[in-house]
């Protein structure tokens, strides 16, 4: 049975992939797993000189009524969660066998819907993770 919790959150991906989607990001994997982490979206974008990067999301969905009870949904990716994505991003490259020039970076997509007026706020930082 799915919780309050994780609706919000299955709509806040969904959200986001819509978003990517209009943006030309080719969607390559979701929720991706390992014992240690999860990156919720791994996307393909190209950029203006026609060199694909591999983008790893992060999403943070937050109920915007309830903001002063959580924060922004940004400041929930601190410091040990920056760690579990830049470990589980590069086990993915290593599973899936990319070679080490690969370009990638990590995003976040932020996102506080107001579920009265059925509107969401999103956000899209990209390169929010620094991993060097």
């Amino acid at each position: 049975m799915s919780t309050p919790w994780r609706k919000l959150g299955d709509l806040g991906e969904k959200i986001a992939r819509e978003y990517l989607e209009k943006q030309n990001y080719k969607i390559i994997d979701l929720n991706w797993q390992k014992q240690w982490g999860e990156i919720d979206i791994i996307a393909q974008e190209n950029d203006r000189k026609g060199n694909k990067n591999l983008v790893f999301i992060e999403v943070k969905t937050r109920n915007k009524l309830k903001k002063r009870n959580y924060g922004l949904p940004e400041d929930a990716v601190n410091f040990f969660k920056r760690k579990k994505i830049i470990q589980t991003a590069r086990n993915y490259l290593f599973k899936k066998h990319y070679p080490e020039d690969t370009n990638w970076r990590i995003d976040v997509i932020a996102i506080e819907i107001n579920e009265e007026n059925h509107r969401a706020n999103l956000r899209h930082m990209k390169s929010a993770v620094d991993y060097n």
